[in-house]
């Protein structure tokens, strides 16, 4: 492994698996697959999360949410929040910068060293706590940035 090392939002991870989604459940599984071999760390809270939505939304049952999350537990490094995460999401949360599952989410992965997060749900091309946001869903298929993060290489430009 080697490049930037990333990680991705839960929302990546629930359309990796539910392929009601269309082109995003391509696009999601084909960044899935590619995270396994790249410097792509979990954190435990978007394990966590895609758990509950999966099994909330009735895209899978229990079981089979458990299975897919003890397999990426098997496949990629996680990492948990720690006080200082928590500390960091309230300060972006309160300055109105960022949700806080979100924040909570970003500080832990720039704990862990990650430069990126590929995710739908944040502001594409902006940066929480030096951790740059790219939106992998691009009009033809997975986005330029993302290719980029998932390469291995250098991230992109600003935006």
């Amino acid at each position: 492994m080697s490049g930037e090392r990333f990680t991705l939002d839960t929302n990546i991870l629930v359309y990796a698996l539910d392929a009601s989604a269309g082109r995003k459940h391509a696009i999601a599984a084909e960044i899935v697959d590619c995270a396994i071999e790249a410097d792509c760390c979990l954190t435990l809270q978007a394990l966590s999360e895609f758990f509950v939505a999966v099994t909330r939304k009735g895209i899978a049952p229990r079981a089979e949410a458990a299975a897919q999350v003890e397999d990426w537990l098997l496949l990629f490094p996680t990492v948990s929040h720690s006080a200082s995460a928590v500390r960091a999401a309230l300060a972006e949360t309160a300055a109105g910068r960022a949700s806080y599952w979100d924040a909570l989410l970003v500080a832990t992965a720039a704990e862990a060293g990650c430069r990126a997060v590929l995710s739908e749900d944040m502001a594409d091309g902006g940066a929480v706590a030096g951790v740059r946001i790219f939106n992998p869903f691009g009009a033809d298929g997975l986005a330029p940035a993302a290719k980029a993060v998932l390469a291995g290489g250098h991230l992109p430009a600003d935006g």
